[in-house]
């Protein structure tokens, strides 16, 4: 506490225990309240800082540590700063980059006239929720058709390592920010550092910097910096949703990442574990952040959070547990990937609950469920082709066959985020040049074209170029 008012206020207590980055305090008065943040200012590094956590008896508490706890002894001086865990609100944090404190850790000073505020905050109340139902494009065509996200919906990018989950959410940041007309918050759970400051890099050159902001807690920061770093990030998403009544559009890369830290915390406390070893209280922590990202007549929060998937195991409870939260699933596929069918999307495994007649159009919802019904058809079918070879399937099958390869393939698009490596420049797709392309493919409009034609590209209309030009895209 920096003015001299505020000394008077604040609590001296005595460190009793320190066990990594669980430490336990002793106060003679004034216990402080749970979520509490206590402060140590320790000569050999910067200031500690604890938050309470439980409360070991009348005059004792157990605090997790939000900073590396070394040089910390017993009967260290802890002073409680009466007050939780806060970040800076305001118009002055666009464009910026934070960590948990709310503190700027892309080099320049700190924004001034912000207001600072709790991250512990309740989910709006359900009278003051919107009900209706409302489509949000990315201009990725398999989503797009198959997996329309909701504005004001949280959807999820599942899939395990390596599937392209943070390139996925990367394009859609670039697609959607351009015209997206709000406000757009990417927060880094436990990720790589190196991805962070990619993205900054990347959001910067395409000029959609000013309305964005960025917090990280990265996977070598302390569990309980991660842990919190989803809390801090909606509550400055709530200023934006409630107080300048814009649409904001959260984008969580890894909310598996966010239950770890709260499993590693659970330990740390010395709770007993549940199932596969997670805490005990992983569905009450996830429910607090997850409803807290909701659709309010002030406006929307519109959530897409990539969720790791532990040995692509679908029902790992970390996964099962985000599935219930989501109005879109999005799986990716470690198959599609190797067969080089980008985005790895599979269709089959994948669902949104936008995909309806009454929301999606007539149209739309019958393609869409013939799109499905032909690539599960297929699915079916490979067993037969692995086994027997194509030739023994009937004239009929063999039709359904050339029809979803050709799906599968116009399915795929060149990204923005990838084009300095794959050498394709990235293409955004209407909804209507996406679901034309596949009225097509199924009325056997592209059946005299071969399939490569229709490979990464963005309209059908693409695959319709001279025979010379189908060699340089093979090879593009």
């Amino acid at each position: 506490m920096s003015s001299a008012d505020s000394l008077h206020n604040v609590h001296i207590g005595l460190v009793t225990a320190v066990k990594g980055s669980v430490v336990d305090v002793h106060f003679t008065d004034n216990l402080p309240l749970i979520y509490s943040v206590l402060h140590i200012s320790n000569d050999i590094k910067q200031d500690i800082v604890l938050e309470v956590h439980t409360h070991l008896d009348a005059q004792t508490v157990r605090c997790i540590a939000l900073t590396p706890t070394e040089g910390l002894s017993r009967g260290t001086e802890v002073s409680n700063t009466g007050q939780p865990l806060k970040v800076p609100v305001g118009k002055q944090i666009l464009s910026r980059m934070f960590n948990v404190f709310g503190e700027p850790i892309d080099q320049k000073p700190a924004p001034e006239e912000v207001e600072w505020r709790s991250v512990h905050n309740n989910p709006p109340p359900l009278a003051s929720r919107s009900t209706h139902s409302e489509v949000f494009t990315t201009g990725i065509k398999v989503i797009d058709v198959l997996l329309p996200l909701e504005r004001g919906g949280k959807a999820g990018l599942f899939g395990g390592a390596g599937v392209g989950k943070t390139v996925l959410l990367t394009e859609m940041i670039h697609n959607m920010v351009g015209h997206h007309n709000g406000v757009s918050l990417f927060c880094g759970i436990g990720e790589r550092c190196r991805e962070g400051e990619e993205l900054y890099r990347e959001m910067e050159a395409a000029g959609v910097l000013p309305n964005m902001v960025m917090l990280f807690g990265q996977m070598n920061e302390f569990p309980a910096s991660r842990f919190r770093i989803g809390h801090a990030a909606l509550t400055m998403a709530e200023y934006f949703r409630d107080d300048e009544h814009r649409d904001v559009l959260l984008l969580i890369d890894n909310i598996f990442r966010f239950i770890q830290a709260g499993s590693e915390i659970s330990g740390l406390m010395g709770q007993i574990p549940s199932r596969l070893g997670y805490q005990p209280t992983m569905g009450t922590e996830l429910a607090q952040l997850e409803e807290r990202i909701a659709n309010t007549k002030a406006g929307a929060i519109t959530s897409i959070q990539a969720v790791y998937v532990p040995a692509d195991d679908f029902t790992d409870p970390a996964a099962v547990h985000t599935f219930s939260h989501l109005s879109a699933s999005i799986v990716l596929s470690r198959k599609r990937a190797s067969e080089g069918l980008f985005p790895a999307v599979d269709p089959l495994q994948s669902s949104s609950k936008m995909l309806t007649p009454n929301i999606v159009g007539e149209r739309h919802y019958t393609l869409a469920q013939s799109v499905r019904r032909t690539l599960a058809q297929y699915a079916d079918l490979k067993d037969i082709i692995a086994m027997l070879g194509l030739e023994q399937l009937s004239q009929q099958d063999r039709q359904v066959v050339f029809r979803a390869r050709r799906l599968e393939r116009f399915l795929t698009q060149p990204f923005f985020t990838t084009g300095q490596f794959s050498g394709m420049e990235g293409k955004t797709v209407s909804l209507e040049d996406s679901l034309s392309g596949c009225e097509r493919i199924l009325n056997d409009e592209f059946k005299d074209y071969p399939e490569s034609t229709l490979y990464m590209i963005g309209s059908i209309d693409e695959a319709k170029l001279p025979a010379s030009e189908y060699d340089k895209m093979a090879d593009g």
